[in-house]
Formats: C-alpha cells, sequence, structure tokens
C-alpha cells in the first residue's frame, strides 16, 4: 500500500511541479531592488530559487497572481469538478483532432488529481482509489507526452475514460453526465468516454466520423 501512494505523489507532484516552474517564472530586473536590501542579502548566488522571491513580492503587494498559480498547494477541492473540467477538455480536443490541446489538457488533469482533497476518501475506499489514479495517472502522462501521435492519445483515452468513470462511481457528481460508446472504437473491440453533453461527439473517431456512438448511460 506504501509503495502505491509514493508512486502516485511523485508521478503527480514531478508535473505539477514543472507546470509550477514555468507559470512562476518573469522577466523582471531587480537590479535596482538589490541596493535598497542590506549588504549580504544579495540574491546572486547560484541555486537561488527565483520562485520564493517572486513569492514575497507578490506577497507584499497582496498575492494576486501568486495566488492562482498556487491554488492547488493552498487549497484543495473536495468533489471532482476540477479533474472533470480537465477531462472534458482532453477529450473534446480528441474530438477535433488537437493532440497539442489534449496533451495540454492532460497535464492540466494531472495537476487536477494533485489538488484533490482526499479526505473525502474512507478508509475503506483508500486502496481502490488509489489504484484508480495510479491507473489514471499514467495514462495522462501518455498523453502528456504524445502531443504529435494522437493514435497514441486515443489508446490511452480508453483506459483513462474507464478511471474516471470508476472515480464518478466512488465519489459521485452533481454534473449530469453520459457514459456514451462507440462500438467501432479500439481497433472495433469498443470504448466508452464520458461526457458533459448529450450530443454525441466522438473522440476516438475525430472529424472522421464525429457522432458515431450513443449513450450507453446516463451518470
Amino acid at each position: 500500500m506504501k509503495k502505491t501512494v509514493l508512486t502516485v505523489g511523485t508521478a503527480i507532484l514531478f508535473v505539477v511541479g514543472s507546470v509550477t516552474f514555468v507559470g512562476c517564472g518573469n522577466s523582471e530586473n531587480h537590479e535596482d531592488e538589490s541596493h535598497e536590501h542590506a549588504e549580504g542579502e544579495e540574491h546572486a548566488e547560484e541555486g537561488y530559487d527565483h520562485s520564493d522571491g517572486h513569492a514575497h513580492e507578490h506577497a507584499e503587494e497582496g498575492g494576486g497572481h501568486h495566488e492562482n498559480t498556487a491554488a492547488f498547494e493552498r487549497e484543495k477541492v473536495k468533489d471532482l469538478s476540477l479533474i472533470l473540467d480537465a477531462y472534458f477538455q482532453l477529450k473534446n480536443a480528441l474530438v477535433k483532432d488537437d493532440a497539442a490541446t489534449a496533451a495540454e489538457a492532460s497535464e492540466q488533469l494531472l495537476s487536477a488529481f494533485n489538488g484533490f482533497d482526499m479526505s473525502v476518501i474512507t478508509e475503506d475506499q483508500m486502496k481502490e482509489y488509489m489504484e484508480i489514479v495510479e491507473d489514471a495517472v499514467e495514462n495522462a502522462e501518455h498523453i502528456t507526452k504524445n502531443a504529435d501521435v494522437i493514435d497514441h492519445q486515443r489508446e490511452h483515452l480508453v483506459a483513462l475514460s474507464e478511471d474516471m468513470n470508476d472515480l464518478i462511481s466512488m465519489i459521485g457528481t452533481d454534473q449530469k453526465l453520459y457514459q456514451d460508446f462507440c462500438p467501432m472504437a479500439n481497433n472495433g473491440d469498443g470504448a466508452t468516454w464520458i461526457s458533459e453533453i448529450e450530443e454525441i461527439q466522438n473522440p476516438y473517431m475525430g472529424t472522421k466520423m464525429p457522432i458515431c456512438g450513443k449513450i450507453q448511460e446516463e451518470l
């Protein structure tokens, strides 16, 4: 059990860390500000964490920008709303054959998993929850790393959609959702996906056959 938790945590935190690093980058020149500090407080030494300085600066000014970029670190979310939103962005990008946007959305999905408050998971549910998330993270990482291979992204959407269905069954949601099914997807074996709209928009067939499929179940 401990091994599973560490694996999931590592996978999620790695991506979130990289996202935070990019989001906190800035091109401001602090040369003039350094003269206002006492001698010995300059930040020229190697290894200085610019994100800390950036956060300190904004804390004095009200912290508007930093508050947004550190949302997941500051406050955990107790429902599936952010996870579902990222999944729908991913799914809808594949409907449009947009592999690059799908990769970006899957990265947001990883951040959303990291921002989920696991205190809502009971002790009896924890093992199953961690197994679902571990699998979902692995699939999302494949989608993120294959921004130019849409067929590979769609292969992993099959398993990711099953993970999402399992999470919804376990945790629940206030949103009205649909489990759709395409018999031609997954090399003819068929595959499901979760949709936020009643209209069929097929992420496996994309623009070639966007309305192929049917509603299998209302969630």
